[in-house]
Order: C-alpha cells, then sequence, then structure tokens
C-alpha cells in the first residue's frame, strides 16, 4: 500500500512539473515575489516573466529584449525611492503590470516607468500607474507604443510637485493611444519630440490635458480633456495635427494656440470652458474669462470645422494672429463670440463659405445656405471695454447704445475687424455631434 501511495506521489509530481514546464513555455516563467532582480539579470532575450501575486520590490532595470506581464494581485513597488521599472534594452514589452509609488523627486526624473534612449520599439500596455513623480517618462527613445494605460498623480502632492503622466522628451515616431491620466501634473506633455502621435486619449482633473512645446509634425486626433485647468496647450510648434478632439469643462481655455504657425485645427469641440480661478497663472493669460479657443501669435493655420459653443469668448485672437484660414465653424451661444482688439482687417471665409454665427440676424433670400449680408461680430464699443475694462459701467447708458445703432445703420462708420463675408445659415456639423 505505501508502495502504492509514493508511486501516485512520484506521478502527480511529474504531472505537475511538465504542466509548469508547459506553462512556463506558453506563457513566461512565474516570478516570485523578490526573485524579479535576478530573473531580469539571467533572462535571456525573447523570454517572457510573469509577476505572481504580491509585493514585488521595484527599483530594478531591464536590460534584456523581454516581456514582463503580471497575474492579478502581483504589484511593482518602488517604496517612494527613485524609478520602480527602468527600461534600457530595445523591443521590451511590459502588460497588464500594476506598478507604483515611485519616488518624486522631479529634478532626478523619477518615474514610474523610465525608457531609455537605447530603447527603442518599446510596448507599455494596459498597465496602471500610480505616480507620485512621472508616470511614464520616455527618453530619447524611438518607436515607442504606450497604449491603455491608466495613469494617476498623487492628490497628496501640490499639482505642481507632481510629475506629468506622460512625458515624451526628443522622441520620434511614438504613438500615445487610448490612455486615461488624472491628477498628474500635465496629462501628456511633449518637448522636442517630432512625428508622433497622439490618439484617443482621456485626460482629465489636472493643469494641461496636452501640453506642447517645440515639437512638429505631430498628430493631436481624437483626445477628451475635462476639468484641467487648460485642455490642449500647443505652444512653440509648427506642422501640427489637431483634428477631432474634444474639450468640455475645462478651465480658462479649451483649445490655446500660442506660436503655432503652419498647423490644421479642424473638426474640434471646446465647449462650457469655465472661468479661469487663476488669472494670473500664464504669460498669455490676460482675464479670467473662459475661451473655448485662444489664438495668440499663431500664424498660417486652417481653423476650420471647430464647433466653439456656451464659453465667455467663442474665439479670442492677438498678438499677430495673422495669415489664418477661419472657415466653417460653428460659434455657439458664447457670450462674446470674438474678442479681437487690433484693428487690421481679418476676413474670416475660404472660398465663399464662412462661420455659423448662433447671433447673425442676417437672411439668405436665395436660398444658397449663405447670408446675404457679412457679419461683424464686434463693435467700437467692444474694443473700448476690452481696452477699458471699467467702462462697463457706461454698458446700458444712452451714449452707448447710440454709437452702436449709428455703427449698425452706417457701416461706413464701423471699424475694421473681423469680417464674416458669407456667413453661413446652418452649423457645418450637425447639432447632434455636440448637444
Amino acid at each position: 500500500m505505501r508502495w502504492i501511495e509514493m508511486k501516485q506521489l512520484f506521478l502527480g509530481l511529474c504531472l505537475s512539473l511538465l504542466s509548469l514546464a508547459l506553462w512556463a513555455g506558453e506563457e513566461g516563467l512565474p516570478v516570485a515575489p523578490g526573485e524579479l532582480s535576478n530573473l531580469l539579470a539571467t533572462a535571456e532575450p525573447g523570454s517572457t516573466l510573469v509577476l505572481e501575486p504580491g509585493v514585488h520590490p521595484g527599483g530594478v532595470r531591464i536590460e534584456t529584449s523581454i516581456t514582463l506581464k503580471a497575474m492579478e494581485g502581483a504589484v511593482l513597488d518602488g517604496f517612494a525611492n527613485g524609478t520602480v521599472l527602468d527600461i534600457a534594452a530595445p523591443n521590451v514589452t511590459v502588460s497588464g503590470v500594476h506598478l507604483r509609488n515611485d519616488g518624486a523627486n522631479l529634478t532626478r526624473m523619477d518615474a514610474v516607468i523610465f525608457v531609455a534612449a537605447d530603447a527603442t520599439g518599446v510596448r507599455l500596455l494596459d498597465n496602471r500607474i500610480e505616480a507620485r513623480g512621472f508616470g511614464i517618462w520616455l527618453d530619447g527613445s524611438q518607436d515607442a507604443v504606450v497604449r491603455g494605460n491608466r495613469i494617476s498623480g498623487d492628490p497628496a502632492l501640490r499639482s505642481q510637485d507632481r510629475g506629468n503622466g506622460i512625458h515624451l522628451f526628443n522622441v520620434r515616431n511614438a504613438l500615445v493611444e487610448n490612455n486615461e491620466v488624472w491628477l498628474a501634473r500635465d496629462g501628456i506633455y511633449i518637448d522636442v519630440s517630432n512625428e508622433n502621435r497622439l490618439i484617443g486619449n482621456f485626460l482629465h482633473n489636472q493643469r494641461y490635458g496636452i501640453h506642447y512645446m517645440y515639437s512638429h509634425h505631430n498628430e493631436v486626433r481624437g483626445n477628451r480633456t475635462r476639468e484641467n485647468r487648460t485642455g490642449f496647450a500647443l505652444m512653440s510648434s509648427t506642422h501640427l495635427e489637431i483634428i477631432d478632439n474634444h474639450a468640455d469643462g475645462d478651465e480658462g481655455y479649451g483649445f490655446l494656440l500660442n506660436d503655432v504657425t503652419s498647423s490644421r485645427i479642424e473638426g474640434n469641440t471646446a465647449r462650457n470652458i469655465r472661468h479661469s480661478t487663476n488669472p494670473g497663472g500664464g504669460s498669455a493669460i490676460r482675464g479670467g474669462e473662459g475661451k473655448a479657443m485662444f489664438v495668440y501669435n499663431a500664424q498660417f493655420n486652417s481653423i476650420r470645422r471647430n464647433v466653439l459653443a456656451y464659453t465667455d469668448i467663442g474665439i479670442h485672437l492677438t498678438a499677430g494672429s495673422e495669415g489664418n484660414e477661419i472657415s466653417e465653424n460653428a460659434l455657439l451661444s458664447n457670450r462674446t463670440q470674438v474678442m479681437y482688439v487690433a484693428t487690421r482687417k481679418q476676413e474670416w471665409s475660404v472660398d465663399g463659405r464662412g462661420n455659423y454665427w448662433s447671433d447673425y440676424m442676417g437672411w439668405d433670400l436665395n436660398g444658397d445656405g449663405i447670408g446675404d449680408t457679412p457679419h461683424q461680430p464686434n463693435d467700437s464699443v467692444d474694443r473700448i471695454l476690452w481696452t477699458y475694462p471699467m467702462a462697463r459701467v457706461l454698458m446700458n447708458s444712452p451714449a452707448v447704445q447710440l454709437l452702436r445703432w449709428v455703427q449698425r445703420e452706417f457701416p461706413v462708420l464701423r471699424p475694421s475687424g473681423v469680417t464674416d463675408s458669407a456667413p453661413l445659415m446652418r452649423p457645418p456639423r450637425s447639432l447632434e455631434e455636440f448637444e
């Protein structure tokens, strides 16, 4: 009887070892807590390591082209010291891992995941990242894919003391897609990084949703921002494709274009942009009004088919923003549709098609969808009020009402500025797209 029991035990052990070997060969090598550093040092290129449930100490470095995965309940923890995972090899994949608790020293570039310049072709997929410093820092690496990650900052830290959720520095040909970032400093920050794509990300409750600096030939498409201090802050960049993005309920600005040139800003929506509670928070900010789109020293751009709605100011142009083609936009129920203080004429129609204005009072006798009279959204009273805000106390005075009546009845006395010579009678996009 005892011999039979030993034989059964031996066969069971063999079957268990065989099952483990088959599982490791197909799924990867299981890693118990505390073993990751040693296994990374001996891992062969192309191998897969799978973190078992439990807390795994961070501060580890990947120097071989491997895949790192995790079972449910596994956590890679940095214990608030430095970077949790440092990637220094090409073609590394990190997928489905919960990483947390990096250091918060921004000068030292503490990050949950740091990707070095030599780590080309890195894939960071479907990870859960809880960051104190930076969430993901791509430092000069090329051809990265950052997809499906959920990244949050530490609300115990002041906003300016947190790192960015996803930070790209000197990066080329990266795809940053379908990530959610919240409570970081900036959701996605891009600096001197060209030919990258930001697609379908959701960025909320932080300073800037997307922040561009000195980056060119990038695509920003289908992203959503909500309840940030600015939705899209696009600065000092050229040849951007800003297409089909949506800012809703951000504060200050939906889309801020500062020194952006030769770019397409098309098919975007900005609505319900709230009054800024921090009017002194940026060099380009003059007042606290919410602005669906702020165009500051931006030239030779196509601004087309955007919906700018339910905000203090629809579009504010200033500081030499000339040579832009602005047409087929819908400006809906903004308290001030356009703010343009300069007197140089700006024609806001292209090839006989202007913009839709919810406050346009003209008519269309021939039924071609184009208003028969031009639309000028501002008059000299507006400029007086913008230049001398204290004059608002005179808004309802007989003198101001008379001046506005004279400008309406005698357009020759109306100063130059924004003119839409072919206002649209219907929005170029259906109301259902943004209601």
